[in-house]
């Protein structure tokens, strides 16, 4: 990945900040690759899916570079799996933040290892959903529903305006072939079709995500694997995924006849 391993601020105004956190080589050794990013906003943090057990320490090491454990405020779970979850108990222990993470999975929790479930918030289906940020700005939850965990939800940052979708807009690159932005959308989707085209449960689900999202109007859309889209990679993408024929669209396909 051409930006190197040490991470870059997305978005800075001084007073509010969007940060990837990096990358490692893992991935190649057979182990998903994951992104993780980190909101600060007038010097407060917010963790947008840090990942799992193996990478906490590496995720740390990214955090301090840009804040101190102690500013983290909040951290967000996209969904369930556990190379965005499986190390909310490190977390939990090392900074004083609340969790927010959809309703349907606060009780697997304890399987991480979590017994007291106090700082954790639970994201309900079917309401609007933002926390305020000391500047006055908004992350905004996005549902994202069957996309692929039916409790799924996206990030939207109304100042920077990038949305983080969680497992939407992943792509798998080749070795060598790891890039940080996606503005050819086209160039892309080889590395990008067949994850959703399996993960994503139907296009009833696609369909009114881009929906939602489009009203949003994002700069950048950053998932938690693969690159960020940026530019005309942001409409292309989303006029994409629109119209895709996935998950049980394709059970014909999928099963054999």
């Amino acid at each position: 990945m051409e930006q190197g391993i040490e991470g870059k601020a997305l978005y800075d105004d001084g007073d509010h900040k969007f940060i990837w956190l990096g990358t490692d080589d893992d991935f190649r050794k057979g182990v998903v690759q994951t992104m993780q990013y980190l909101v600060i906003d007038k010097n407060r943090g917010w963790l947008l899916d840090p990942g799992g057990v193996h990478l906490f320490s590496r995720v740390v090491a990214g955090v301090s570079r840009y804040i101190s454990l102690d500013r983290i405020d909040g951290i967000f779970f996209s969904h369930q799996d556990p190379d965005v979850s499986s190390g909310i108990a490190l977390w939990l222990g090392v900074t004083q933040a609340k969790v927010w993470i959809s309703s349907l999975w606060v009780r697997f929790l304890p399987h991480f290892g979590i017994v007291d479930l106090s700082r954790v918030s639970a994201i309900e289906e079917c309401r609007d959903h933002a926390l305020a940020l000391p500047s006055g700005t908004r992350l905004r939850f996005v549902p994202t529903h069957f996309m692929h965990s039916p409790g799924a939800w996206s990030v939207f940052d109304e100042k920077s305006r990038i949305l983080f979708s969680g497992d939407v807009g992943t792509a798998v690159f080749p070795e060598g072939g790891e890039r940080l932005f996606i503005d050819d959308f086209p160039s892309a989707l080889p590395y990008v079709e067949g994850f959703h085209k399996r993960y994503m449960a139907a296009n009833a689900a696609t369909r009114r995500w881009v929906e939602i999202v489009r009203r949003l109007e994002p700069q950048m859309i950053a998932p938690q694997h693969g690159g960020v889209y940026r530019g005309p990679g942001v409409g292309a993408f989303l006029a994409w995924l629109a119209g895709l024929r996935c998950g049980v669209d394709l059970i014909d396909e999928i099963f054999g006849e």
